[in-house]
């Protein structure tokens, strides 16, 4: 499976292989709800707590006599019913992280990766090299890519004045390649990736097994099933 490979002025200048294991996988819609679910849960830090009744400050003391006042009966100043009592079945410190397969989570990356290589939603480009840290430049070229609105750009590694020029871009993201992730993939419309970082990917991400005493080149590949997820 080949896909364009662009320079910084938006031009095609050839077409890479990339692998079909990581590329070209069916979507699971299933696999990919559950894996953006559970990574907007572990996000939470699960920290908001309430005072029940017992808990608030105030007095236990009956507020005034039950019985020919014409109020209505009241208790402790304490109760859900005022302003300042307790909160009836209110959120508590608790622990929202879910666990995922493993086999899973790989799965729902490649589903999204491939589909932004179907749809079109994909630009990967030579090199992504900035000598300053100047919005402008990184505006230009995402004009020229035809990536104006939503955008996650993806690096090698850590590039710092990629990030400082894009830092006032809205919708604007960019990571390093091990750090990608569905949730990112899911927010945003186009995927910008260099060459190195696409072949990472592949390395990652891949379902290729390099066995004990075989060779690192070693074409040794694993077809998940898809069906004992």
């Amino acid at each position: 499976m080949q896909v364009a490979v662009y320079d910084v002025r938006g031009e095609i200048v050839e077409h890479m292989e990339v692998r079909e294991d990581v590329f070209a996988v069916p979507f699971n819609e299933a696999v990919v709800h559950q894996a953006m679910v559970r990574q907007l849960a572990n996000k939470r830090q699960g920290n908001a707590s309430t005072k029940t009744r017992g808990e608030v400050e105030g007095s236990t003391r009956k507020l005034y006599r039950q019985k020919h006042t014409g109020r209505a009966r009241r208790g402790s100043i304490r109760s859900p019913l005022l302003r300042g009592g307790g909160v009836v079945f209110g959120p508590h410190p608790r622990c929202y992280r879910q666990s995922m397969l493993r086999k899973m989570r790989r799965l729902a990356l490649r589903c999204v990766l491939s589909t932004k290589v179907r749809e079109g939603d994909i630009r990967v480009i030579d090199d992504l090299h900035l000598e300053m840290p100047k919005t402008k430049g990184m505006v230009d070229i995402l004009s020229a890519l035809g990536a104006d609105s939503a955008a996650l750009i993806v690096t090698a590694q850590s590039e710092p004045n990629v990030v400082k020029a894009s830092h006032n871009l809205a919708g604007i993201k960019v990571l390093p390649s091990p750090l990608v992730n569905v949730l990112d993939l899911l927010s945003h419309k186009t995927l910008i990736a260099t060459v190195s970082a696409m072949r990472n990917i592949e390395q990652i991400w891949g379902t290729k097994i390099v066995k004990k005493g075989a060779p690192e080149n070693s074409e040794n590949f694993r077809g998940e099933s898809h069906a004992s997820l």
